[in-house]
């Protein structure tokens, strides 16, 4: 049976690892990483050192940054009273292609799934009541992708946050059930963000 040599073996394995990179996607991007030129390959490498040692977590709202706080965070032009909350720093920036909005985000870090066995603790939840208390929170924006887990989440954070006196909606049309915030078109995100519904 026909092995790739070694060191391509282990580069299709470590490739496929990736999220969202299958067997054969990995094969594809390993044969052409064999075919380019060996500087092409070490700038390669060092833009993923680079962004894994050079960004940073943003304290206060978990978005990733070459600054703590981020630029999103220390804009005085952001409408502070308004807090999105999404699951990924990957949805932060989707929305933010959209133009459709202002405000500030909370990036949770995950959503809930006992399947995976994360719980609210390991999430970002605990600080956003003091956050929401502190930067005079008036509306709370939930636009976490509508997958089962999602929906668990977004019915958490809601009771969650409750007790507050703040405005609590939901991203509402044009995501499809089980789509993902990273992969909808700009127009989409614009209008479920325009179209969002009070449920609190």
């Amino acid at each position: 049976m026909y092995r790739y040599p070694k060191p391509l073996q282990n580069l299709i394995n470590l490739l496929s690892k990736i999220p969202g990179v299958g067997k054969k996607t990995a094969q594809r991007i390993a044969f052409h990483v064999l075919g380019m030129e060996e500087e092409k390959v070490r700038q390669l490498s060092r833009a993923f050192l680079d962004a894994r040692r050079k960004i940073k977590v943003c304290s206060i709202c978990h978005n990733i940054s070459e600054s703590d706080p981020c630029e999103i965070c220390k804009d005085p032009g952001r409408e502070g009273s308004k807090l999105c909350i999404v699951e990924k720093p990957i949805d932060v920036a989707a929305i933010e292609r959209s133009g459709a909005y202002k405000g500030k985000y909370h990036v949770l870090g995950g959503v809930i799934s006992a399947l995976d066995r994360v719980g609210p603790e390991n999430l970002h939840i605990s600080d956003l009541k003091d956050r929401i208390k502190r930067e005079g929170i008036k509306e709370i924006i939930i636009a976490l992708n509508p997958t089962h887990e999602g929906e668990i989440t977004a019915h958490y954070l809601v009771s969650f946050l409750s007790p507050l006196d703040v405005t609590i909606t939901r991203i509402g049309i044009g995501l499809p059930i089980g789509g993902s915030l990273e992969y909808t078109d700009l127009v989409t995100i614009g209008e479920a963000l325009k179209a969002r519904k009070k449920i609190k």
